[in-house]
């Protein structure tokens, strides 16, 4: 049986936010069968806190450079590179607690999210793992961007995107990959937000990007990167795009068995994808696989037994 997947222990971070430049501690705890993923603040006291906001794309605001859940006029921002990474290990139950409106940035990439999901453990629970397979198809556009769910035993993507930049240019504008062949540690984990100087300014008249640097970010001038040590990746600013697909994706709270393609997509177009499938009754089913063999090879590989 392919079986959900959570911690075997707590483990806690500190960070700054992006946007918000605010300190951020950030714990990560076990969770039972079929909870999900719960964020929480605990920063909110009683009579109205702790409050609780659950993975799901019907919970997304704010989408400006960030996917932000939102109950009850509590936010909780920049979910999506925590979110690609238990996407990426295949983590169904978690709680995530944090002290403030934003997850800590850490370098601009899920791999500290993976390092420190790993350094916890990763434990198997007794209960099969349920995937949201994709039926037919579902596209969303907003003028020339454009984002797509097709049925595939097994998830890949295909991603372009079109930055008037020589660095982001020359990089490489457009990827796939497939799980099934691709390791998501390896190929998408490590590649980091990026940001233009000249936007900067802008940014953080609208409260954006009070935290940003380039310790978290890739940071470009008129004509090139910034940062000392370069790209992680060739095409590290489209990977990155990638990155953040998988993670609002992954608000659905289930895995998807589908082909995603994208031109020129962002947080709030992935969110519109997910909203507009899961509000067709015929454009999904959700699927368990009892047994290992039954399983399509593809999927098998992605979730091999947790260690």
């Amino acid at each position: 049986m392919l079986k959900q997947r959570t911690l075997k222990s707590i483990v806690r971070a500190t960070g700054v936010g992006l946007h918000s430049g605010v300190k951020v501690t950030l714990a990560l705890r076990p969770a039972a069968s079929d909870t999900g993923i719960i964020f929480r603040r605990v920063d909110i006291g009683p009579p109205s806190g702790p409050v609780d906001i659950k993975a799901d794309p019907f919970a997304v605001g704010d989408t400006r450079l960030a996917s932000c859940l939102e109950r009850d006029g509590v936010k909780i921002a920049t979910v999506e590179h925590l979110m690609s990474a238990l996407a990426g290990l295949g983590i169904d139950n978690l709680y995530v607690d944090v002290d403030a409106p934003e997850l800590p940035i850490m370098d601009g990439s899920a791999a500290p999210f993976v390092f420190l999901l790993q350094s916890a453990g990763i434990e198997e629970q007794n209960a099969p793992k349920r995937f949201l397979r994709v039926k037919h198809p579902v596209e969303v556009k907003d003028g020339d961007k454009w984002a797509r769910l097709e049925p595939y035993d097994g998830f890949c993507l295909n991603f372009s995107i079109v930055f008037n930049h020589p660095a982001v240019s020359h990089s490489g504008t457009s990827a796939s990959i497939d799980f099934a062949d691709n390791s998501y540690i390896r190929e998408v984990s490590r590649a980091r937000t990026f940001g233009f100087m000249q936007d900067v300014e802008f940014m953080r008249d609208q409260g954006l990007a009070m935290g940003g640097s380039l310790e978290n970010a890739i940071v470009m001038d008129e004509y090139r990167v910034l940062n000392s040590d370069g790209l992680r990746y060739a095409n590290e600013f489209v990977k990155h795009k990638m990155l953040d697909a998988i993670g609002d994706l992954y608000l659905a709270g289930h895995p998807l068995l589908a082909a995603f393609s994208a031109h020129k997509s962002g947080h709030a177009l992935n969110n519109a994808l997910l909203r507009a499938l899961l509000s067709d009754q015929s454009a999904w089913e959700m699927v368990v696989f009892e047994r290992i063999e039954e399983a399509p090879s593809a999927v098998a590989r992605l979730y091999p037994q947790a260690g």
